[in-house]
């Protein structure tokens, strides 16, 4: 892909469609060091988030990397309805109680997205804090391209919010390109951010080949 994701201290990164099997616990805990925060109200304490990410995983709708064997990266896209975090309703009450499942569902229904005809929702990428700034973000980005051009996807679209510009800024150099942003200020004080930019790459397209 042109891209190197070696560097200092590491060796070669490798890409592969899905989640490894017994991998889950691992992926589960990448996506809730990214995500925690804005996660956090409606499924915390993070010694509950963690296992119920990990026992709702779609394994195929991820793009991993994979560092001596080892899962140190991943990015979860939506497909034919299913994403890399699943769990139903029914799923959050057995886990949370009744109770406090029903506030968590509403606070889990913020998140819910439905691409357009022709899209490919790309979730957020996950990375292992140690190898970050590595260039594994733009590998799992242009895997994620790559099933989108085999899906015959016209666009990827993904949401960032305004309190993570690492990661807009890495979009943008993979060739994202900004086209709304809603802003959310009653949010802020509940969720840790007040705006979301939806972002569009058409398919077949490349960003720059800095990582």
């Amino acid at each position: 892909m042109g891209l190197d994701a070696t560097g200092a201290g590491i060796g070669p990164v490798t890409v592969r469609r899905g989640v490894p099997a017994g991998a889950e616990q691992r992926a589960a805990e990448l996506y809730w060091d990214a995500f925690g925060r804005k996660l956090g109200p409606a499924l915390n304490p993070p010694d509950k988030a963690v296992p119920f990410i990990a026992a709702h995983l779609n394994a195929d709708r991820a793009v991993c990397a994979l560092l001596d064997g080892q899962l140190v990266g991943l990015a979860g896209y939506q497909l034919g309805g299913r994403a890399l975090t699943g769990g139903s309703a029914a799923a959050v009450l057995r886990a949370y109680g009744y109770l406090r499942g029903l506030h968590r569902l509403l606070l889990l229904a913020l998140f819910e997205r439905k691409p357009a005809p022709g899209q490919l929702l790309m979730d957020g990428i996950a990375v292992d804090p140690g190898i970050r700034g590595r260039g594994v973000g733009s590998l799992l980005i242009e895997e994620v391209a790559a099933v989108a051009a085999e899906q015959d996807c016209r666009e990827i679209r993904l949401d960032v919010i305004d309190t993570n510009p690492r990661a807009r800024a890495l979009y943008e150099r993979r060739g994202f390109t900004a086209v709304r942003t809603e802003h959310t200020p009653y949010l802020r004080g509940l969720m840790g951010f007040g705006a979301v930019t939806t972002m569009h790459r058409p398919v077949g397209t490349r960003g720059t080949t800095r990582p």
